[in-house]
Parts: C-alpha cells; structure tokens; sequence
C-alpha cells in the first residue's frame, strides 16, 4: 500500500497555469476597505525563553474576530513568504510572521530545537487575552504554514497542539534525513558547504554545533514522526521538484497512511516556489477558505 500511495503521488499532474479568471480574487485583488475596523500591520517583540521573537501581525479588516494564521520562515529565512501573507489577509486571515530568536536581529541564540519551542510560544501568544483583544482574533480558528525548516517547525508545533485546525507545509525540510546524510564525512562536508551562506543572519550557532544538534537529537526531529502525530487534520503539503520533492512525496505518503485529509501536491519549481508564487498563493487562500469560509 505504501509503494502506491507513492506512485500515485509521483503521478500527480503538475500545476496548470491559471488563468487569471480561475485566480481566487484574494491573491490578486484588495477587498472592499472597512472605514471602522481597517486592515493592519503592527510590530511587536514575543518573550520566548531567554530571548524575544521579532514579529508582525498583518490584520485583516473588520471587526469579527478573524482566522488566524502562524507563518514560518525556513532557515535562515532569505525567503518570507510574505506575499503570501499578503494574500491570506486579503481573504480574511490575521497573519503571525516571525523571527525565530537568534535570527535576523531577534535576542537569543538560534538552534532548531528553540525555533521549535518558539512556535509554540507563538501559538500561545495568539491566544492570549491581549492579542485576541488587539489583532481581532478568532482563537478557535487557528492554523500554521511553514517553508522549509519552517515546515517541519509547523507541523511539530501543530503535532503538539490539537486546537490548530490546519497544517500547510511548503517543500517541508525533514531535519531527520539530513541528520543521517552528516554521519559520513561527505554528507557534512556538503553540510559544511551548504550552511556557510546561511550563518550570517544567525547570533550564537556555527555549521558545526546545528551539525550535532541534528545528529543528538535525530529522532527528535522526524518529520513523518511529526505528521504522524499531528493525525487527522486537514493538512497540504506541496513540494518543488527542484527541491524537497522526494522527501515531501515520502513523508506525505507516511501523513496519509493516518490521515484522510492529506493532500500532497509537486509541482515544476524551484524550493522557493520562484515562478510559482501566484500558483501558491492560489493554492494557500483556497485551503485557507476550506477551514474558515469568509464572514458574511
């Protein structure tokens, strides 16, 4: 069974071109604007450990409590996604971005194990009695995307917190596998290699103590494992085929194997989606609609 869940999902058609009439309005369109209660961005620092996460909240308009949605960054995050927050508010989602501490200026010192903990504190965060008040929050309608790293930060937070309605993974990063590929000294040379550009945007690390981190705690960061755990939810995973496809084929077949709301997608692009962030916008405001229909 398991051999043809990966066949079918290697069969899988690539995503067609859209045309701008089948483009959900949200990805290309502003919403009518809403004079007492408009869309908004805010700043804030989140206290998480020994450090602080630099974030910004992007309110959707309207004084319903809205649906809300924690995107994470990948490692070190060159790539945001913000066009797709963008998008998600457009369609009447509250989104939580955010930098992970010891990244991009935030207190702290990165590893993966603390962005791990600071999703959760982000979650927390969005359900606390202050930002529900301030950013209009719907704490029942909360869901959680991820790129890269931050795919497999997203569904272990979402493993460990039943109440998320929704898990979206962009080409996930299973930190397992790389774990593995370290232990000859090939796979850390090319570790090695890899990390150097990535080290910059990040305080209190080095290619050589995320290298132990991974290889330490292997288990710890199983990404099947996660999904596993993260059960019967709705949950998309969409991979790139000039990036994680074979991991986001191979962990998504293990999701499905618990869950009958998983839905995987691999489509002809590169591991930051370049010439497919309309497709993926597309694609997120959808699923985003399915959890939450629009109010009114």
């Amino acid at each position: 069974m398991r051999w043809l869940i990966f066949a079918l999902a290697a069969l899988m058609p690539a995503v067609p071109a859209l045309a701008k009439d089948e483009i959900h309005r949200a990805v290309i369109a502003d919403p009518a604007a809403d004079a007492t209660a408009p869309a908004g961005m805010s700043a804030c620092v989140i206290p998480s450990g020994d450090g602080a996460m630099n974030a910004v909240m992007y309110t959707a308009s309207g004084k319903a409590p809205h649906p809300t949605l924690l995107l994470l960054h990948g490692f070190p995050g060159n790539e945001q996604n913000l066009d797709l927050a963008q998008a998600a508010r457009r369609a009447g989602w509250n989104v939580l971005t955010l930098h992970y501490r010891g990244s991009w200026g935030s207190p702290g010192h990165f590893s993966f194990a603390r962005s791990a903990e600071d999703a959760h504190v982000a979650l927390a965060f969005l359900r606390s009695a202050e930002a529900v008040a301030k950013y209009r929050i719907d704490p029942t309608l909360i869901a959680v995307a991820g790129h890269s790293m931050g795919g497999f930060i997203a569904a272990d937070a979402a493993a460990d917190d039943a109440a998320v309605q929704g898990l979206f993974l962009i080409d996930p990063w299973d930190i397992a596998e790389t774990a593995a590929a370290i232990a000859s000294p090939q796979g850390l040379a090319g570790w090695n290699r890899g990390a150097a550009g990535n080290l910059p945007p990040l305080s209190g690390t080095s290619a050589d103590a995320l290298a132990k981190e991974m290889t330490d705690n292997r288990e710890r960061f199983d990404l099947a494992q996660r999904l596993i755990a993260y059960g019967d939810r709705p949950l998309t995973i969409v991979g790139a085929e000039r990036g994680g496809a074979a991991t986001a084929r191979r962990v998504g077949g293990d999701a499905q194997s618990v869950a009958r709301r998983t839905q995987i997608q691999v489509w002809p692009t590169d591991h930051s989606f370049s010439d497919h962030r309309v497709a993926l916008a597309d694609l997120l405001v959808r699923w985003l609609i399915q959890i939450a229909p629009p109010i009114g």
